[in-house]
């Protein structure tokens, strides 16, 4: 299976995750949330897998300007449509490999989970 990462090109973290995988001649698609937003079902599944506290960026400057109505009670089905209307507050990257999900760039993490891609 192919590697597919999330993100948004002028990211400094999706650039950073982007370098590690080229210097480690790992292939993966790159998936741009920007031009080309992000599935419903792929939201549910990486929310499923990691939780809505993992997924969704509270600390970013879109999630601080949303309403205080849009803040609140966020579930699972909210946070998938507040998701996608709204593709920065997608906590960066998502990586989707064989073996399930990574959602943020820890090098450790990444190290011992795609080496078995190589």
């Amino acid at each position: 299976m192919t590697i597919h990462l999330y993100g948004i090109p002028n990211c400094d973290t999706v650039k950073k995750a982007r370098k590690w995988l080229e210097t480690r001649e790992l292939e993966y698609a790159f998936h741009d949330f920007k031009k080309e937003g992000v599935d419903p079902e792929n939201l549910q599944e990486w929310i499923a897998d990691k939780g809505v506290d993992v997924v969704l960026n509270r600390r970013g400057t879109t999630f601080r300007k949303l309403s205080d109505a849009d803040k609140a009670d966020i579930d699972d089905a909210k946070a998938v449509t507040l998701l996608q209307e709204h593709t920065s507050m997608i906590k960066r990257p998502v990586v989707v490999h064989a073996g399930g999900i990574l959602i943020g760039f820890k090098e450790e993490e990444w190290s011992a989970t795609l080496s078995s891609h190589s």
